[in-house]
């Protein structure tokens, strides 16, 4: 007589590198690590541990059983290494392999769970709501410190004091100041702490000629034109002017020590008020490149003509900061032959190889904006695997900025900007996370819209794709540690590409094709509530990029850098989102929780989020017609008979957030979605 052998049942199979499932998730050396393995009840008959480097499995023990699942456990002590481990199943002759990417028929190639001893993240960021602001568009608190017209030149224009708020940006938009500043940010707190705001990541604000100061002047110190401007005077250039020799005004501002004391001692003040209320700010540190504006290049003669500091490199071979820049000839005095990133004469590129001088100075930079008296919360990196020369070089910096940040204070972020595979910078050594772009903004972009997240490209086979999506998200997700994950910074917009809201109306475009009135014909509230709903449930910190909340538009940059529309915000996206920061900061598992993927269907997605009795569905319909779907909450804990209620339902039209009980039946519970909408489940156990 033959016996049929019951398939193993892959869907019950879980882990993580959650503290739920590996505890202490993010151990020390010298610790006693537990590792948990889930199966569903008297499923299996062996589950084993692989280390890499091991020749032998080692078998797990059934520790502990519940009403559904078992869970093996096996014991490892933390030593000095890194470890990557999978786990082996086995059921009479059925074998898979189990690893980040989740269940394999053949022991996988990659996605292999990574420990590293000594390697944490910061508690208070690990889900963290963060709020992005571009300092110049947000809110103009200090008339006095504005840029006037014609104060200076840049990219051999003048400058320009935008009187009206509400102006789009031009499509040269460089030059342009709006008048926003730190004292507008701090005008502005009440209404980020009722946003639900926890930290907010502030743009470059250090001395910078342009209005996105990715092109500092000056490391030391916060721009009198975002701080003080204690000491004024001197003129504008005149009608015929074509360089800054006589920009004394500008000279006066970014260059006398009284503006630049009163502006640091500004910000010290500012951090103090922010920690008081409860948030954190995170500073845009630009160390690939700097300016050519900066007092050690001195590209613009600034610093040469104020008289006051040792001459640039670019006006003396003699110069004390000769080494810091890569010179191409020796046509001194006046030399541009340095290096430009990407070519820019405006962005020189820090020549960290040739200066230890340099490289200690940023080291020290690193350190100092992170300590008394300014105590800021971390950095946000730009460009960060461009700094150096060679791949060996860049990790070598990034090793000793992370040891002098996290010396100089200990519970500092280091986040960084990165596109593509980040795994070689997230060892535990160097950076703690990074902007996501390839495991949250782009799926989810291609997902909801069928957009690039520039507005440049369209797909009409990845919107909707459900199992495109999670085969993104989990592939690109399986780079990162836990502590990566639950830190990296989840934006659907940002000052580098279009508005998440502009995106909606699935139209390829940019300011100079369609037009600033463009990106926002066509706009779907439906889609953008979606995408909020996936930020403030996904794994990670969402990030709110200003100005989204109140339902602003744009297409890529200048064009996603409109101001703040202080009196004409869109207050019912604004209340949706105080609604969504409350359940993401209030439900456990949204910060901290496993994820585990339901179902991936065509424009249907479902996914849970639990750790310990916190449990969540997620479910998203982007189709054009109602959908009603079976969410198997039992993957996630809850048995037939227990219930769940829906704490928010969006739709194209608005949203609900009445509470409506659903019952778990047979493991599942059933939902009707409306076109274009998602829902919020939360498990209820009492």
């Amino acid at each position: 007589m033959c016996f049929q052998q019951v398939a193993l049942n892959k869907e019950a199979l879980f882990t993580d590198e959650t503290d739920s499932f590996r505890f202490p998730c993010e151990p020390e050396e010298g610790d006693e690590v537990v590792l948990l393995f889930r199966t569903a009840l008297n499923d299996i008959d062996w589950v084993y541990y692989i280390e890499a480097g091991s020749e032998q499995p080692t078998a797990m023990k059934r520790t502990s059983s519940d009403e559904m699942f078992d869970y093996y456990e096996h014991r490892k002590k933390a030593g000095c290494d890194p470890i990557r481990y999978c786990f082996q199943v086995v059921k009479g002759n059925q074998v898979c392999y189990y690893s980040r990417l989740g269940v394999e028929d053949q022991i996988p190639s990659e996605g292999w769970f990574l420990m590293v001893p000594g390697f944490s993240t910061p508690d208070w960021a690990k889900g963290a709501v963060m709020y992005q602001i571009f300092v110049d568009r947000f809110c103009n608190g200090d008339p006095a410190n504005d840029v006037v017209d014609d104060e200076y030149v840049y990219l051999k224009r003048k400058v320009t004091g935008i009187r009206d708020w509400n102006k789009y940006p031009d499509q040269f938009d460089v030059c342009s100041f709006y008048g926003g500043d730190l004292q507008g940010v701090w005008d502005k707190l009440d209404y980020l702490e009722n946003l639900g705001v926890e930290v907010i990541y502030l743009n470059p604000i250090f001395v910078s000629p342009s209005n996105h100061k990715y092109d500092c002047q000056d490391y030391d110190h916060i721009d009198p034109h975002y701080g003080v401007i204690a000491m004024d005077g001197g003129a504008v250039l005149d009608s015929e002017a074509t360089s800054n020799q006589n920009a004394t005004k500008y000279m006066i501002r970014t260059t006398a020590e009284e503006n630049l004391k009163e502006s640091n001692d500004f910000f010290s003040r500012f951090i103090k008020e922010v920690h008081k209320r409860g948030m954190k700010v995170i500073l845009d540190g630009v160390f690939n490149h700097c300016g050519s504006f900066h007092k050690w290049l001195d590209g613009e003669r600034i610093y040469e003509l104020s008289g006051n500091y040792e001459p640039g490199a670019y006006v003396s071979k003699e110069s004390p900061y000769h080494s810091f820049f890569n010179f191409q000839d020796e046509n001194w005095p006046y030399n541009g032959s340095y290096d430009g990133w990407w070519g820019h004469a405006t962005l020189p590129k820090l020549n960290y190889e040739g200066s230890d001088t340099l490289y200690q100075y940023i080291l020290n930079i690193a350190a100092k904006w992170v300590s008394k008296p300014y105590n800021a919360d971390g950095w946000r990196l730009d460009v960060a695997a461009d700094l150096g020369q060679s791949s060996q070089f860049n990790h070598s910096f990034w090793k000793d900025f992370r040891k002098t940040v996290k010396a100089a204070n200990q519970d500092a972020i280091i986040l960084a900007e990165h596109y593509g595979d980040p795994s070689e910078w997230l060892k535990g050594d160097e950076w703690d996370t990074v902007m996501n772009y390839d495991a949250f903004m782009e799926p989810v972009s291609w997902f909801l819209t069928g957009m690039e997240k520039h507005s440049d490209e369209k797909d009409e086979k990845l919107f909707g794709d459900g199992a495109a999506f999670f085969k993104a998200m989990n592939h690109h997700m399986s780079r990162m540690m836990a502590g990566s994950l639950f830190t990296a910074m989840n934006q659907l917009s940002n000052h580098d590409h279009s508005r998440f809201l502009t995106r909606t109306n699935k139209k390829i475009g940019r300011t100079a094709t369609e037009g600033p009135e463009g990106a926002s014909d066509g706009i779907s509230y439906g889609i953008f509530r979606q995408g909020v709903m996936l930020q403030m449930t996904w794994p990670g910190a969402p990030a709110i990029y200003y100005g989204d909340e109140a339902g602003v538009c744009g297409w890529t940059d200048p064009d996603n850098r409109r101001t703040y529309p202080w009196g004409n915000e869109n207050m019912e996206l604004i209340e949706f989102h105080r609604y969504m920061t409350d359940l993401h900061r209030s439900i456990k598992a949204l910060r901290i929780g496993s994820l585990k993927q339901l179902l991936a269907g065509d424009h249907l997605i479902a996914y849970g989020r639990f750790t310990g009795d916190s449990i969540c569905a997620v479910a998203v319909n982007s189709h054009e017609n109602e959908q009603e779907v079976h969410i198997p909450v039992w993957q996630l804990g809850l048995k037939s008979g227990e219930t769940m209620s829906r704490v928010m339902l969006t739709y194209e039209s608005g949203y609900n957030v009445g509470k409506l009980s659903y019952s778990v039946i047979e493991g599942n519970v059933k939902v009707l979605l409306p076109p274009v909408s998602s829902v919020l489940l939360v498990g209820n156990r009492d």
